[in-house]
C-alpha cells in the first residue's frame, strides 16, 4: 500500500490549477482489499478566513465512506453535481468503493443509499466512536490508509463475480466513447439487457444508460481541464453525440455549465468524493 503518484482527476473538477490550498491524494488498496476498493482518498486543505476553497465534483457510480469531523458516514452513488466550500485547515478522509463493490459488505440494494446515508459503524462494526480522532490526527497517507484499510478487511467478504463484471462493464463504457446504447453492452458483454439493469440496480444504484452518459460527460470536462479542445462540434462528434446541441445541452445538466461557461471558469476558488 502506498501513495499514489498524479492520478487522472476522476470527476473532481477544476483539480489542476487549485495550488496547495487544495490537495487531494490517493492510495491504492492492497490486492486483498482492491477486489472491492477502489483507493483510499485524503482531501487537506488550508484556506486562510475570509476566503474559501470551491471544489465541485461530478456525479459518480461508487459508495464513498467519508471520515470527517462530526460527519462520518457512508455515502451512496451521487447523482447530481454538488459542491463544497471549505475554509480554515482541515482534513478529510475517504473510502471510494468499486462500482458494485460495497453491495456484499452492505447486502442491500444501493438504491436504498440514495437518499440517506448511513453510519460507517453499521457495517464496519470495528469502526468506532475514537476514528475521527486517530484517523484525522495522522500525517502520512499510507498510515491512514492502513489504519482503515484493517477495520475493512475485518469484514472482507468473498470475491464476487458480479463486481468483477461491473469493474469490466465500466471500463468499457470509459474506454469507448463511441459507445452510446445500452444494447451495445448487451452485445459485447453477452448478457440480457433485463438481467444487465437489475445487476447495476442492485449493486450499483444507477442504471447502465446512466453510466455511458456521465463517462461521456466526464470525459468532456477533463478533456476541457487539460486545455485539449475547444471545438465543441468536433469535442460532441468523437464522444459519440449526433449534433452539437444535444452534447451542449446534457453537458450543462451534469456539469451545471455549458462546455464554454466551463473553459472560462477558474480552478478552485472556493471538496469531494474523490
Amino acid at each position: 500500500m502506498h501513495a499514489s503518484s498524479p492520478m487522472p482527476s476522476m470527476g473532481v473538477l477544476k483539480l489542476a490549477g487549485s495550488g496547495d490550498r487544495f490537495q487531494l491524494s490517493r492510495v491504492a488498496p492492497s490486492p486483498e482489499a482492491g477486489r472491492f476498493v477502489l483507493h483510499y482518498w485524503i482531501v487537506r486543505w488550508n484556506i486562510p478566513e475570509p476566503f474559501t476553497h470551491r471544489q465541485e465534483v461530478v456525479p459518480n457510480p461508487c459508495v464513498n465512506l467519508v471520515v470527517e469531523p462530526g460527519r462520518t458516514l457512508i455515502y451512496g452513488a451521487a447523482k447530481a453535481k454538488y459542491a463544497k466550500e471549505l475554509t480554515g485547515q482541515g482534513c478529510v478522509f475517504g473510502v471510494k468503493f468499486r462500482p458494485g463493490g460495497f453491495y456484499p459488505f452492505f447486502g442491500k440494494p444501493m438504491d436504498s443509499l440514495a437518499e440517506r446515508p448511513i453510519p460507517v459503524s453499521n457495517v464496519f462494526p470495528a469502526a468506532g466512536a475514537a476514528l475521527e480522532a486517530d484517523l484525522l490526527t495522522m500525517n502520512d497517507d499510507n498510515r491512514m490508509a492502513a489504519y482503515m484499510e484493517n477495520i475493512i478487511v475485518q469484514r472482507l467478504p468473498k470475491p464476487d463475480d458480479n463486481v468483477e463484471l461491473i469493474h469490466q462493464i465500466i471500463e468499457q463504457v470509459k474506454a469507448d466513447h463511441g459507445l452510446t446504447k445500452v444494447d451495445e453492452l448487451c452485445e459485447r458483454f453477452f448478457i440480457h439487457k433485463r438481467k444487465l439493469q437489475r445487476l447495476f440496480e442492485q449493486y450499483v444504484g444507477v442504471s447502465p444508460k446512466w453510466i455511458i452518459r456521465l463517462y461521456r460527460l466526464q470525459n468532456a470536462a477533463e478533456l476541457i481541464d487539460r486545455g485539449e479542445t475547444h471545438d465543441w462540434l468536433r469535442l460532441s462528434m468523437d464522444l459519440g453525440y449526433h449534433d452539437q446541441a444535444h452534447f451542449i445541452k446534457e453537458f450543462k445538466a451534469v456539469i451545471g455549465k455549458t462546455p464554454e461557461e466551463y473553459m472560462r471558469q477558474p480552478a478552485g476558488g472556493q471538496a469531494s468524493h474523490a
